[in-house]
């Protein structure tokens, strides 16, 4: 007797149900697994980018003798060492000195400080040398930032970056206790000079000192406050100007409150 090993027609839907059902069941362990590791990956990536980079003891003492040799520099007028403390897109931003970046504009300014301007020609005297604040050192995942106190005149608030010459600025932001108290810091005063800046700005502004002698006076968006009252004035290509005053909204954003055109013949005062 012959075994017949043909199927029947039921028994080959019964067998193409199965195999249809088995590849959803492999496909759908395959994404699940693709899924599984993805968000794996991610945690793990996620889980990187959140560790704030881990600085040794040496790091933090590099940091603080940047800070002393910025107050060396500063206070014995030596514009070129006192520009090559900050990395190559680095800055300083003050509320009247603007965003400063820039080794021609922080020298610049350097040579425009009081006590680097000789009337008669002669080498300015220097300030007595001293090793400048403490900084208070905060790595985050962000960024690795200090704070410098500065008595009753404010205090820096300064990222700094690593380079292969060694620790520099990336930015330092003079706050005054004005500044402060009108709800001012680095990150609010950088926020105002995106609001205000645009393509009509003039790159800088110099000005003509007792001497007569133009020298750098600002660059980009200037901020002051007055009784409260955030202004701003932003020096324009064509010779005028834009005087600002701002507000924070309650959605936490900064606004213009009013912005006034005022032509180059109209006068420069700031």
């Amino acid at each position: 007797m012959k075994t017949d090993f043909r199927k029947s027609a039921s028994d080959l839907q019964s067998d193409k149900a199965y195999s249809r059902i088995h590849k959803k069941l492999m496909r759908s362990q395959v994404l699940r697994a693709v899924a599984i590791g993805a968000a794996l990956c991610f945690t793990a990536i996620g889980a990187t980018a959140q560790v704030p980079q881990a600085l040794s003891a040496q790091d933090k003492s590099d940091i603080q003798a940047l800070v002393s040799s910025y107050a060396r520099a500063l206070g014995s007028c030596a514009a070129g060492e006192f520009a090559d403390l900050f990395a190559d897109s680095g800055y300083f931003a003050s509320g009247f000195r603007g965003q400063v970046a820039g080794r021609d504009r922080l020298i610049a300014m350097v040579q425009s400080e009081r006590q680097c301007i000789s009337a008669n020609g002669s080498t300015p005297a220097a300030r007595p040398s001293n090793n400048g604040p403490t900084v208070v050192i905060d790595s985050t995942p962000s960024g690795v930032f200090g704070i410098a106190d500065l008595g009753t005149a404010g205090h820096y608030e300064d990222q700094y970056v690593k380079t292969p010459k060694g620790w520099r600025f990336a930015a330092r932001t003079v706050i005054t206790p004005a500044e402060k108290s009108a709800g001012l810091d680095a990150k609010e005063m950088l926020a105002i000079r995106r609001l205000a800046s645009g393509p009509q700005d003039a790159d800088d502004f110099w000005a003509p000192g007792q001497d007569g002698v133009k020298r750098f006076n600002s660059a980009g968006v200037v901020i002051r406050v007055a009784a409260g009252t955030v202004n701003g004035r932003v020096y324009l290509k064509d010779g005028g100007y834009y005087d600002d005053i701002y507000e924070k909204a309650a959605q936490g954003y900064w606004r213009f409150k009013s912005r006034v055109y005022v032509a180059e013949n109209s006068g420069r005062i700031q």
